[in-house]
C-alpha cells in the first residue's frame, strides 16, 4: 500500500487563489500567411480590386495577433486584436489598414 511511503499524505506545492486559465492564449499568424488563412480568391481580389481592398477578419479565422514576418505587396484591410509594429508598418506601406477589434 502507498500509505506507508513518505510523502503520501499532505499537501504539495503552493495555492493560487482565483486561478484564471487561458490568460496567455494568443494564436498568431505572419503577414505572409494571411492570404493562406483567408482562403482562395482573396489575394486575387486584393490584386485587381480596382481600389477596393478586401477585409480579412483574423479573429473569425482563429488568430488574435498579426506578426510581421514576410512581405505583402497588395492593399488589404486586416482586423485583429493585436498587431506587431512591423506588421502594421508593412500593411500600411502596401496601402492597407489595420483595425483593432476587442
Amino acid at each position: 500500500m502507498d500509505k506507508y511511503h513518505p510523502g503520501y499524505f499532505g499537501k504539495v506545492g503552493m495555492r493560487q487563489f482565483h486561478l484564471l486559465r487561458n490568460r496567455e492564449f494568443c494564436p498568431t499568424v505572419n503577414v505572409d500567411k494571411i492570404f493562406n488563412a483567408a482562403g482562395p480568391g482573396v489575394y486575387e481580389a486584393a490584386k485587381n480590386g480596382g481600389g477596393k481592398a478586401p477585409v480579412i477578419d483574423l479573429v473569425k479565422l482563429g488568430y488574435f495577433k498579426l506578426l510581421g514576418n514576410g512581405q505583402i505587396d497588395v492593399p488589404v484591410i486586416v482586423k485583429a486584436k493585436y498587431f506587431s509594429k512591423l506588421a502594421e508598418k508593412k500593411i500600411k506601406a502596401a496601402g492597407g489598414a489595420c483595425l483593432l477589434i476587442a
